[in-house]
């Protein structure tokens, strides 16, 4: 705003005719004169106090009479409702001493400087974004009051509980400002410990705060928030220690993403959880049943291995590489305790996990039992059946969006293709199928193992179907 005055009042001729380049004194903005004056040394000798600052301190500071500074307060009312920034001008000259405290110069009523900082093209859309995602934004401002109030309308923030100033929230009780909070969205003519105040009261209601800000004044409220967001490109040193987070863009739209990224990577952990439980109970089952029901056994070490080669990848790149679902910020932020994996997920897992062990189990026996088939025929068939069904839970857990072959989904089919052609070395080559103690079986029963594995590691894939279910319920960054 300093470089836009300059630039719009000539300082370059100011400069030329023996104006020094910088102030002579400075008294910076106070709580109690919301103005800047600055003391600087003219050619002449004698000396100018500029002001700048809120209308209603250089009012103060010009002594305006009451029907004056009524009649410019319309005027400033008038420039805000356009969503401008109004700040007041005021000089003083000084012959002789100077002054201590700005109050009690002599200061004459320059006018109005009116700035307009146009909102960012992404901030509507983000906002909304937030909105749905269950995420309340309000807006922390020094401006006007009317100036704060039209750029939260532009900007999309809900306005019809009206606003606050900091005079109302120094005074308010806590316990009553914490109920305001519940409902207003705008404040305006925020001083630093205000701000902090807020902050505080959004805590004691239980909710789980984000401030950004890009001053020093701002650390403290940065520093009591549960995420603190400085801003990388014009906040201080000061801002960017206290914060959590620091933004290299200073885009409000980044923090949505932050968001959306967040609700994600949580997602896809409690997705590969569940799948990695899932996957072992059947791998610990098939390896401990057959000998507890006089079967042969069916898994030796080099199964496990050869499983775990598949396992391992899956989960690094399979889940990593899953988008968000379509719904993920439509829905409410989680509950700041819920855990990472809980019951709902624990029992998915071994609801899975059982059920693939139980048609992996019966195919095995059955063969053993019923069909006839000798013992190498037997554990390739109910081995090819694990292997399939491995791949469907990963796939059934990890596919959020509902498109097996989505693009991003080519790791997966890329993991599929490797196991398939590993398989089929084992069971072509003697050598590698005595090693694991397998032999291939016929076409009807390798089309009976594909088809168990299939159904024993995807049939939890119908829960998808149910009226009314999303894919997940409500989680995510909650701010």
């Amino acid at each position: 705003m300093d470089r836009a005055v300059r630039a719009l009042s000539g300082a370059g001729a100011l400069t030329a005719a023996g104006v020094a380049s910088e102030p002579e004194r400075a008294w910076p903005l106070n709580p109690n004169l919301l103005a800047v004056v600055q003391l600087w040394q003219m050619p002449d000798g004698t000396r100018l106090a500029a002001a700048k600052g809120a209308p209603e301190a250089i009012f103060r500071l010009c002594r305006l009479a009451p029907d004056q500074a009524a009649r410019m307060i319309g005027i400033v009312e008038s420039y805000a409702g356009l969503g401008l920034r109004v700040l007041c001008v005021a000089s003083a000259r000084l012959d002789g001493r100077v002054f201590e405290d700005p109050l009690l110069g002599d200061f004459r009523f320059a006018g109005l400087i009116g700035f307009i900082d146009p909102l960012r093209a992404e901030v509507p859309q983000a906002l909304q974004e937030a909105r749905r995602a269950g995420i309340k934004v309000v807006m922390i401002t020094g401006d006007h009051p009317t100036t704060a109030m039209a750029i939260a309308a532009a900007a999309g923030i809900d306005t019809a509980a009206g606003f606050m100033v900091g005079s109302e929230i120094e005074e308010l009780p806590f316990d009553v400002l914490c109920e305001k909070l519940k409902t207003v969205r705008v404040f305006a003519r925020i001083a630093p410990e205000q701000k902090l105040r807020i902050v505080q009261a959004l805590r004691q209601d239980g909710e789980i705060v984000a401030m950004t800000g890009d001053g020093v004044n701002d650390a403290p409220a940065l520093e009591a928030a549960h995420i603190g967001v400085a801003m990388g490109q014009r906040g201080t040193d000061v801002a960017r220690e206290a914060a959590d987070l620091v933004l290299l863009n200073d885009s409000f739209a980044s923090i949505v993403g932050a968001v959306r990224l967040g609700r994600r990577i949580f997602s896809n952990l409690r997705r590969a959880i569940t799948y990695i439980i899932a996957i072992h109970i059947p791998i610990a089952g098939l390896a401990l049943l057959p000998l507890l029901l006089g079967l042969p056994p069916m898994l030796y070490p080099m199964h496990i291995v050869l499983l775990e080669l598949v396992i391992d990848p899956t989960c690094a790149l399979v889940f990593e590489a899953e988008p968000s679902d379509r719904k993920a910020m439509q829905r409410p932020p989680r509950r700041s305790g819920e855990l990472l994996f809980g019951r709902r997920e624990l029992v998915l897992a071994l609801v899975q996990g059982m059920g693939l062990l139980a048609a992996v189990l019966a195919l095995y026996g059955s063969l053993q039992t019923v069909g006839g088939a000798d013992e190498p025929t037997a554990r390739g068939a109910a081995f090819i059946a694990l292997v399939i069904g491995n791949l469907m839970l990963a796939l059934t857990d990890s596919a959020a969006s509902g498109r097996i072959f989505a693009p991003h989904r080519r790791v997966f089919w890329a993991i599929t293709a490797g196991v398939v052609v590993v398989l089929a070395i084992v069971f072509t080559i003697e050598t590698l199928s005595a090693i694991f103690a397998v032999e291939l079986p016929g076409a009807g029963l390798l089309a009976l193992a594909i088809g168990t594995g299939i159904v024993g590691g995807g049939w939890t894939a119908l829960r998808h179907l149910w009226p009314g279910r999303t894919s997940e319920h409500a989680e995510g960054i909650a701010i």
